[in-house]
Parts: structure tokens; sequence; C-alpha cells
């Protein structure tokens, strides 16, 4: 490997087409030289969640105009590039085939190398990018809409998983419940936003798996107990659940938030005692919750535990923790770029597999 590498990052396993350009020289960590960003939130609102064909095709739409736009906030031109690396899974099927697409046009046109990153394993190194980036090794809590894992992470591409959701994500209960309380899509910042104005103990929520002895999660009873106790008040009420009081609906969404916060908490500690290292970082688009981010300090802090979280704007998918992903690999010698522009892409793809 030469000792200047700019990697360009293409992520597009879902619903928002991010692209990077990241710069790695030596063992220095990678710095992030530009990225943008566009969310297809307003097209999939009218259907109430991620419709894959219209995400397929929106990425298309996207993917070379942002590809522009970095190259020219960078000051770098396609020919400066010496990596392309492309999300090849997990995610949409369809969405995943584009990124994978272009990345893979680009490098031939290019004659240079690609690189398929693992989505997660972006979402776990985000933090690097930081300002107080982590050092191995940590704990990791990787939170995210279709994800929630306990991990050991002791270099790059050395993963253990400790623990992790046998249903729903922790960003689905929150998504889910946020429908159900009337909230819209997508409706984790929604509810989140809500929260802060009600009451987290007005309503006793289930905490599943709290008090099992392993690291897992499970978070679909949680849904249905939000379900159950909305469709309560509204029959009290005579109403939809839609048209209960402000200020009910503020207490169950408090309510919900602490009960998926609490849960996370727990086992992040338990993590922690179970591998008795003292460095936590916490990744993926739940990391931005405030209520998930106050507590952790809290907590940590009493153990003089560190942890560490990716910059807000990098907690959703963005292009840069793929190019960064890709650019640690390289540095580490885990992997190297290929020359073959065949590909395909993995929508399932555990982490443990990489």
């Amino acid at each position: 490997m030469g000792n200047m590498l700019k990697v360009l990052g293409i992520e597009s396993s879902c619903d928002e087409t991010g692209v990077a350009l990241v710069e790695v020289c030596g063992s220095a960590l990678p710095v992030l030289l530009a990225h943008a960003l566009y969310s297809q939130i307003e097209m999939h609102q009218a259907y109430g969640g991620v419709v894959p064909e219209l995400a397929s095709r929106d990425h298309i739409r996207r993917v070379l105009p942002l590809t522009q736009q970095v190259l020219q906030e960078s000051g770098r031109s396609l020919q400066d590039v010496d990596v392309v690396a492309f999300t090849r899974g997990p995610g949409l099927a369809g969405a995943l085939l584009v990124g994978a697409g272009v990345a893979c046009a680009l490098g031939a046109a290019l004659h240079k190398p690609v690189l398929g990153v693992h989505h997660l394993e972006g979402h776990l190194l985000s933090p690097f990018l930081s300002a107080d980036p982590p050092e191995f090794p940590f704990v990791a809590l990787l939170v995210s809409g279709g994800h929630t894992q306990l991990m050991r992470v002791d270099g790059v591409g050395r993963y253990q998983i400790l623990g992790e959701t046998i249903d729903d994500a922790a960003g689905e209960a929150f998504d889910k419940s946020a429908k159900l309380l009337g909230l819209g899509y997508p409706g984790g910042p929604a509810l989140a936003k809500l929260a802060q104005v009600g009451d987290a103990t007005a309503f006793k929520l289930p905490r599943p798996l709290l008090h099992s002895d392993n690291l897992d999660f499970s978070f679909a009873g949680l849904k249905t107990a939000v379900m159950m106790q909305a469709k309560k008040l509204a029959t009290a009420q005579g109403c939809v659940v839609e048209a209960l009081a402000p200020t009910v609906l503020a207490d169950l969404a408090a309510s919900t938030q602490a009960a998926i916060v609490e849960v996370l908490v727990k086992k992040s500690l338990a993590a922690l005692r179970q591998t008795q290292l003292k460095r936590l970082v916490v990744a993926g688009g739940v990391g931005a919750n405030r209520s998930l981010r106050e507590q952790l300090n809290a907590e940590c802090a009493k153990r003089e535990v560190r942890v560490h979280y990716p910059e807000l704007h990098l907690c959703t998918d963005n292009g840069a923790m793929i190019a960064l992903a890709a650019a640690m690999r390289l540095q580490s010698g885990v992997q190297s770029a290929s020359m073959v522009y065949a590909f395909d892409v993995k929508p399932r793809w555990p982490l443990d597999m990489l």
C-alpha cells in the first residue's frame, strides 16, 4: 500500500445516498476530505415506510451528482481517487446494487481497485472520524434501525458478538411505537422529541430480557405493550389513539423511550463488566438519542469508562463511514482492494462472518 491513499466511499443500503472522500496516510487515522448525503425521507413519508423500488431508483438519480459535489468540495478530481469503496451489505438488495454497480463501473473506468464494505462495520468504526476517536479494544453498542448488537472489538476486522436482538431492533421499537401513537415516519426522532416533555414514569412498560443472564435484546414485546396501553387509554376516552391528549401521548412516548434506553444502558454495562474493558463505543442512528447519551455518560462516568460516539451528522447512514471502513481495512492489511469488477451484494450478512 502506498503512503497516501484516497478512498471514495458510496453508501446506498437503504434510504440515504451517501458519498465521501477519505484520505489515509501511513498509520495515522484517516481524514475526511468531504462528504455529501441525500436523505429520501420525504419521498417515503407518503407510504409510512421505505419502499424498496423507489429507494433504488432514487439512489440511481443521486449518486453521481453527489460524487461530483464531494470531488468539488475536496478540490480533487476522479483521477485522484485510489480506491472506490461501496456498501456490499447488509441492506435492501436493489439499493445495494446501485452503489455496487456505480462503484465497480467507476473503478473499471479509472483502472482503480474496488472494495465492498460491511455496512455495520462502517457504523462501528465511524467514531474514528470524531474529535475524540477511540482506541482498541472496546465494547461496541451498535444501535440502528435494523440492528441492535453488543460486540467486543479488538481491532479492524476482529469482532466478537456478545449479544444481539432476537426480534425488533431498538430503532424499530422507536419507529413502530411512534407509528402506533400517530407520529408518522420516521418515528424515532419524533418520539424522542415528544418524550422530552413527557413523564417517563407515567406508564409501567416492560423491559424485555433486562434480567436475563445473557446480553441479548428483545424489543417486540415492548411495542405490543405500547399498543395495548394506547388502545386502553383511547377506549377509556372514547377516541382514536391519535386523538389522545398531547400530555398523555408525551407520557407514553417518554415511558417508551425510558424502557428502550434502560435496557440498552444496563446491557452495555453488563458487557463492560463481562469483558472487563474500560471503553465503550456507541454507533448507529439511535446513538444520536439524547436520553441514551445522557444516561450512558452518567453511568460510565461512575465506572471510569470512556464513551465514544460518532459526530452527530455521522450517526445516520453516510458515505464517510464506508470510505473510512475501507481505508482502515486497507491500512491494517486485513483486506486488499480488487481489480475484479464483477460484483455481488449481500442483503443479509452477519458481521461476525466478515
